[in-house]
């Protein structure tokens, strides 16, 4: 199945991915960054994005996860066994460890797929395109490095921020990269949700989510974000990016609500 070609969303970041899921590679003088790892089948597609930039998946240095579910973590190892040191929180590490199928046991979502599949028959795509993609039956990946906090991770290229923001899993988390104005928000803050049609910054539905409380807890710790002059562009793990203030997207967030 051919893939979208990716986008530069800015300067030296790429988008990756298809309509289902993103996932973005950062070009830094120190060396390639990953934000969240796609599917299996992503991995042509990073490799061709890669020989355009006359680079191949050893140049990739660090991939930062933004949570553990599969349709974000596909090419983790792959990219482990190339080389690359994989971070995520220690709370999501289990899911990474004992792969994919885990995750409902480890986050186990707040309610069932059923009634928003007998209400949007069509969301069915989703999950259906996942399995196609190897997201469930991708394998465990142990040895990634974890942090237990929000941490300054100076160890990767661009020296991101991880912000922890649990809730649509128990270790979901955000990365900033403030000198370039990023914001990466994975799951906790999405333009575009396949199971409620919704598009438009908003929190992926209760059948993906952990805590939906604590995922509109995360939305304030989103706005701390504007006390510093951090994020000019929001790129989700679902949906458009969206430019502007943090404050406007997690204020359009809560007006929706949780579903």
């Amino acid at each position: 199945m051919s893939r979208p070609a990716p986008t530069q969303v800015a300067p030296g970041v790429h988008r990756l991915g298809d309509h289902v899921v993103n996932f973005y590679l950062i070009e830094d003088p120190d060396g390639l960054v990953l934000v969240d790892a796609g599917t299996p089948a992503h991995l042509p597609q990073l490799r061709t994005l890669l020989a355009g930039l006359d680079r191949s998946l050893g140049d990739v240095r660090a991939v930062l996860l933004t949570h553990g579910h599969a349709d974000h973590t596909g090419l983790a190892h792959a990219l482990q066994e190339a080389g690359a040191d994989l971070w995520i929180h220690e709370r999501d590490a289990v899911i990474l460890r004992d792969g994919p199928r885990s995750g409902m046991r480890h986050a186990k979502p707040e309610r069932s797929m059923l009634p928003y599949l007998l209400r949007r028959p069509s969301a069915l795509a989703v999950p259906l395109r996942m399995a196609r993609d190897g997201a469930f039956t991708a394998p465990g990946v142990p040895g990634a490095r974890v942090f237990d906090a929000d941490r300054v991770l100076k160890e990767v290229p661009g020296a991101p921020r991880a912000v922890v923001l649990p809730g649509h899993t128990p270790g979901s988390a955000a990365y900033v990269f403030a000198d370039r104005g990023l914001l990466f928000t994975g799951d906790a803050l999405v333009t575009a949700d396949g199971f409620t049609d919704r598009t438009g910054p908003t929190l992926v539905s209760r059948c993906f989510t952990h805590d939906s409380r604590a995922a509109l807890a995360a939305l304030d710790r989103l706005d701390e974000l504007t006390a510093e002059p951090t994020a000019r562009l929001l790129l989700p793990g679902h949906g458009e990016p969206f430019t502007g203030d943090v404050r406007t997207a997690t204020r359009q967030a809560r007006q929706f609500g949780v579903h």
